[in-house]
C-alpha cells in the first residue's frame, strides 16, 4: 500500500516476478478489495502461487514510526512483516515509509544478538561490478562498534549473493590518509584493522564507483547522501545526453547509430537496476523499496528479498557475528 503509487505498482510487479520465477510464491497484504480490484483489471485471479492477505490499515508515508506502531497494528507493513516472524513468509519487501519499516522490523523480529542497530544496505554500480554500501539512512549518527557491525553485515551479505571469497572492506572517509577523519571515524579504523576482516582501509566517495572495493562502510547520512547523489547524477546525464543528440537533424543520425551503445549504457546506470535496499541485523529478511519505483524496478527489489531468503542471509550473519564476539572476548 506504501510507495507513490501503491497497489498499482506492487501488482503489476507481483504478476510479472511471478511468471519469471516458478520457484516462488507472494502474498500480497493490504486493502483487499483494492488489490483484488486491481488484479482484476488486469485479469488475474488469486491461486496458490499469488495470495492476498487484508490489512484494515496503512501507514502514511509522513507518518512517524513511533505514531505508526503504537496505533496501526493492523496496517499492511505490520501484517507483512509478523508473517515473517510467523514464519508464514521468509521476506518482506515494501516501498512504504523508511522510518516506520525500520522501527517496525526491529520491534517485531527484534535484532541479532551483537548487532545493535539494523542498518539499510545497497548495492551502487562501479567500474568492477557493484560495490555494497551501508548503512543508508537508518542511523544518523553511529558509534565506532556500529561501524564495524556493519562491515562484517556488508561482508557476509556480499560473501552469500556475489560469491566474493574475501570481500575487500572499506571505510568512507574524506580522504586515504591516517590523519584524517572525525574521532568516531579513526576508532573504527583501529577495530577493523584488528579484525579478521579483508579491510583495506579508508576510502572516498569516488571509490564507490572506480575503486577496488567490494563493502563501503559509513553512518547513514553520509551513506544516503551518496545515494540520493549517484541517483541525480545519473538522471543528469541521461537527460544531458538526450538533450544533445536532440539538437539537430545531423545529432538525431548519430543518435540512430549510438542506440545500441546508449541503451546498453542506460542498463548499467539504471537506478532502477538496483532498487531495493536490504535492512540487515534483523531476525528476518526485510527489504525496502525506493519510494518511487516503477513495476520494473519494484521486481528488482522482490529478487533481492528472494535471494536474500534463499542464502539464509539472517543466519549466515548471526554465525559471522557469534564468531567475531568469540574472537574478541578471546583475544
Amino acid at each position: 500500500m506504501g510507495g507513490d503509487f501503491g497497489v498499482v505498482v506492487v501488482v503489476e510487479a507481483a504478476v510479472a516476478f511471478l511468471e519469471n520465477n516458478q520457484d516462488t510464491s507472494l502474498i500480497l497484504v493490504g486493502d483487499q478489495q483494492e488489490i483484488l480490484a486491481e488484479l482484476d483489471r488486469i485479469n488475474v485471479a488469486p491461486n496458490e502461487r499469488l495470495k492476498v492477505h487484508h490489512a484494515s490499515q496503512s501507514i502514511e508515508m509522513d507518518e512517524a514510526p513511533s505514531h505508526a506502531l503504537r496505533n496501526k497494528r493492523d496496517s499492511s507493513m505490520r501484517i507483512a512483516v509478523n508473517l515473517v516472524k510467523e514464519g508464514i513468509a521468509h521476506a518482506c519487501v515494501s516501498a512504504g515509509n523508511t522510518g516506520a519499516l525500520v522501527a517496525t522490523a526491529r520491534y517485531v523480529l527484534k535484532m541479532l544478538t551483537g548487532i545493535d542497530r539494523p542498518a539499510i544496505t545497497s548495492t551502487i554500480p562501479s567500474i568492477h561490478g557493484q560495490t555494497y554500501m551501508l548503512d543508508l539512512g537508518a542511523n544518523i549518527g553511529c558509534s565506532s562498534e556500529h561501524l564495524l557491525q556493519f562491515a562484517v553485515m556488508g561482508v557476509v551479505l556480499a560473501s552469500a549473493i556475489d560469491e566474493i571469497e574475501h570481500p575487500k572492506v572499506g571505510l568512507l572517509n574524506i580522504g586515504e590518509e591516517e590523519i584524517k577523519g572525525n574521532d568516531q571515524i579513526k576508532h573504527a579504523n583501529e577495530m577493523l584493522q584488528q579484525s579478521d576482516l579483508n579491510y583495506i582501509g579508508y576510502v572516498e566517495g569516488d571509490d564507490v564507483y572506480c575503486g577496488d572495493v567490494n563493502v563501503v562502510v559509513c553512518d547513514g547520512f553520509a551513506g544516503n547522501v551518496s545515494l540520493k547523489s549517484s541517483e541525480g547524477v545519473a538522471k543528469t546525464i541521461s537527460h544531458y545526453i538526450q538533450e544533445e543528440f536532440r539538437k539537430n537533424l545531423f545529432t538525431r543520425v548519430c543518435g540512430l547509430f549510438a542506440m545500441p551503445v546508449l541503451k546498453s549504457f542506460r542498463r548499467r546506470i539504471d537506478p532502477r537496476c538496483y532498487n531495493g535496499a536490504s535492512l540487515l541485523g534483523l531476525r528476518g529478511v526485510v527489504v525496502k523499496s525506493h519510494g518511487g519505483a516503477d513495476a520494473y524496478s519494484f521486481q528488482h527489489a522482490i529478487n533481492i528479498a528472494r535471494l536474500e531468503a534463499v542464502a539464509q542471509v539472517p543466519q549466515l550473519i548471526d554465525t559471522h557475528i557469534s564468531k567475531y564476539l568469540k574472537h574478541s572476548n578471546t583475544s
